[in-house]
């Protein structure tokens, strides 16, 4: 959890800099691309476990 918190004021302390030099945002602008982005990690989270599965 605590990695979670680290990331997410990292991020919005990238965020606040980009807006404050006024530079696009290194993100996706729409909240289903950030779904999309949690969609392949889970997926790759989902296969690791699988695959766990069929070796033992």
């Amino acid at each position: 959890m605590k990695e979670v918190i680290m990331a997410l004021f990292a991020g919005l302390i990238v965020g606040m800099l980009f807006k404050f030099l006024k530079l696009p945002l290194p993100a996706p602008p729409v909240f289903s691309a950030v779904v999309g982005v949690f969609g392949v990690y889970l997926g790759g989270v989902v296969l690791d476990w699988i695959l766990k599965l069929v070796q033992h």
